[in-house]
């Protein structure tokens, strides 16, 4: 799972829990596994701080999507400017990646939000939302924009029945 053939890789900056990290995302997706992992040297100890030895970078994979999740300190942290988007087949989907998501002291928020346990936040969305949101009917978005912003987690049937009117 070479990262460097990637050409865009998205890397998540945590304090100290990069590779718990990379565990619980690829023990929730399927098709997922963790790569090579990077550790800290004594050179430009002074600059980086990190343990000599002490994990530094952690490749991983979830659905084809390469990460690095990288050990870089308390300086940084994840803010809702950016989300990481789960598109969801149906309900039952929705529910398990809003629950396991959430393990471990995560917070749900409106419109199908949560941050996970380490502050990153993540979107649950109905497949078929996109869809619902680019009809010709303006009355049946007016619908759907309405019930979904009521919602924490999506409710795929509510949708439905408010596209339906």
């Amino acid at each position: 799972m070479p990262i460097a053939r990637q050409k865009i890789v998205p890397c998540l900056w945590y304090d100290k829990q990069a590779e718990e990290a990379a565990k619980f995302y690829t023990s929730i997706f399927k098709n997922s596994k963790v790569g090579r992992t990077s550790h800290y040297s004594k050179e430009g100890q002074e600059v980086h701080g990190g343990k000599p030895g002490s994990v530094l970078t952690v490749e991983f994979e979830l659905e084809g999507q390469k990460f690095v999740a990288l050990n870089g300190g308390p300086l940084f942290k994840f803010t809702e400017a950016i989300s990481l988007q789960v598109f969801c087949e149906g309900q039952k989907e929705i529910d398990y990646f809003w629950d396991r998501l959430r393990e471990g002291g995560g917070e749900e928020s409106q419109c199908g939000w949560l941050k996970d346990r380490f502050g990153l936040s993540w979107q649950v969305t109905p497949r078929i939302l996109p869809e619902m949101l680019l009809d010709k009917e303006q009355a049946k978005v007016d619908r759907v924009f309405k019930a979904f912003m009521q919602m924490k987690k999506f409710d795929i049937a509510k949708l439905k029945q408010a596209y339906a009117g």
